[in-house]
């Protein structure tokens, strides 16, 4: 499936430092003292049910902060007047990694009268997808982990998905490599990482340009190996080393890492998901007897707790070039997510505001926030899954979300022309580094990797 060529520019204005901190400083302020949320009446509306799932307990990813992060954010919300007078009602749903309970989950936001499903998680997005079409429930700001996201008309994503991280970690890589390794789960979802990492490399020299600087730079680089790897493995030593040997990182010619040595331009990606963990744990016995190679990821994979087990500034992360979606997670602009998280959750252990899922479903629900709050501005009171659809549809207004993304409209004129991803309106991503044993913004901005998901080829040609 083919995206529609935009006929007019992208409506997304960047916020600079000073929008930014205002932004900022705006919803600080409804944090604050008692006052309730804008368009919170004295009179109660009718309350407004939405689901958020995601996967825990499982052997896979899990994803126990974005149903949590959700209550936390209704608690806050009804504790203010509710969004625009409607108290806010949150199911959860368990989706346990598997299609049939992603199916059931959303059957049973149907049978609820949930009006939307928001901030959510799952890789099964041709089983969660048809019952939300059926019933006309539309799927607001989910993680981007399914295709299906990106190309329902009911889906409206605030990231681009795996597409933007792979291909923004390619960009970022392609400044210092010269032969990369792509280690990626063994799954129909893995299966379409290596082409994106490939048209970042591709379409990377030095590092690309940051938002409003001018569009994607050209160059050439070879395309990564690609080392499958089992999606629940428990030791992937012999990834590690296929890894290792396909870049070229000879002891012999480089020496060890042990003792000092490197193989410049030789550079190892992992996307596995919660089993990066463990891969960076075979990674860091082999490599002793190897030379040190540069290391990329993307966040989801790899995060702040991951950097500290694995020895910090001392563990093979150090150096990591990371990619991920939203500003890192010291930024000011998450001040506001980080006071909702402090007031009304602060003894769930679940909710790690440096997470990506997490910070998914605080931006989800500031959408959907923005969105009731567009409806009642207009007169409408019955808020219904279709008159979300049609606002969100029509586009009236941008949605701020405080400088974490671009300004967000979802008409026909802001999807990008992206092959297979026709749902994308935001590829921006942010460049990341682990230094000195902490996660932090490697550049300021965003990179638009919009004309790299473009042009990336279709075919395994």
């Amino acid at each position: 499936m083919t995206g529609r060529r935009r006929s007019s520019p992208r409506h997304f204005p960047r916020a600079s430092a000073t929008a930014a901190a205002a932004c900022t400083a705006v919803i600080a302020s409804l944090l604050s003292g008692c006052g309730s949320l804008p368009g919170a009446g004295s009179g109660e509306q009718e309350p407004v049910t939405v689901m958020t799932w995601a996967p825990e307990d499982t052997r896979t990813t899990n994803m126990p902060g974005m149903p949590a992060m959700a209550q936390a954010y209704a608690r806050w919300v009804n504790s203010r007047g509710g969004i625009a007078g409607h108290p806010l009602k949150v199911l959860t749903c368990n989706e346990r990694n598997d299609s049939v309970e992603a199916a059931r989950c959303a059957q049973r936001a149907v049978d609820a009268g949930a009006v939307a499903v928001v901030g959510s998680y799952s890789q099964w997005g041709r089983s969660f997808m048809s019952p939300l079409e059926v019933a006309g429930i539309p799927f607001i700001g989910g993680y981007g982990a399914s295709a299906e996201e990106f190309s329902s008309p009911l889906s409206y994503p605030v990231n681009g998905g795996q597409a933007a991280l792979l291909a923004g970690n390619g960009r970022q890589l392609a400044a210092d490599c010269r032969r990369v390794a792509l280690v990626r789960p063994d799954t129909i979802q893995g299966d379409q990482m290596p082409a994106l990492l490939d048209a970042g490399l591709g379409g990377g020299r030095g590092g690309g340009s940051t938002s409003g600087a001018g569009a994607d730079t050209g160059g050439s680089r070879g395309r990564a190996a690609d080392i499958k790897a089992p999606e629940t493995g428990t030791d992937y030593s012999p990834q590690v080393a296929a890894a290792l040997e396909a870049v070229g990182a000879d002891p012999a010619r480089y020496g060890t890492a042990k003792a000092g040595g490197e193989a410049p331009g030789s550079c190892v990606a992992a996307s596995l998901g919660d089993s990066t963990d463990t891969f960076f744990d075979s990674f860091r016995r082999l490599q002793e007897s190897s030379p040190k190679v540069q290391i990329g990821s993307v966040l989801g994979s790899v995060d702040q707790s991951m950097v500290n087990r694995s020895g910090g500034v001392s563990g093979p992360l150090e150096g990591a070039d990371v990619t991920g979606w939203y500003p890192a997670a010291g930024d000011p602009r998450w001040a506001p997510m980080r006071r909702v998280i402090t007031q009304e959750a602060f003894d769930d252990n679940r909710i790690d505001p440096a997470d990506q899922g997490v910070q998914t479903t605080w931006i989800a629900y500031t959408v959907l926030r923005a969105v009731i709050q567009q409806l009642a501005d207009q007169g409408v009171e019955d808020i219904t899954a279709h008159a979300l659809q049609t606002a969100l549809d029509r586009g009236d207004r941008t949605i701020d979300t405080g400088g974490l993304t671009p300004m967000l409209r979802w008409r026909d004129d802001d999807m990008l022309a992206v092959t297979d991803f026709p749902r994308i309106v935001n590829a921006d991503v942010t460049y990341q580094v682990v230094r000195h044993g902490q996660l932090v913004a490697a550049q300021e901005g965003f990179v638009d990797v919009a004309a790299t998901l473009e042009r990336r080829p279709t075919d395994d040609g």
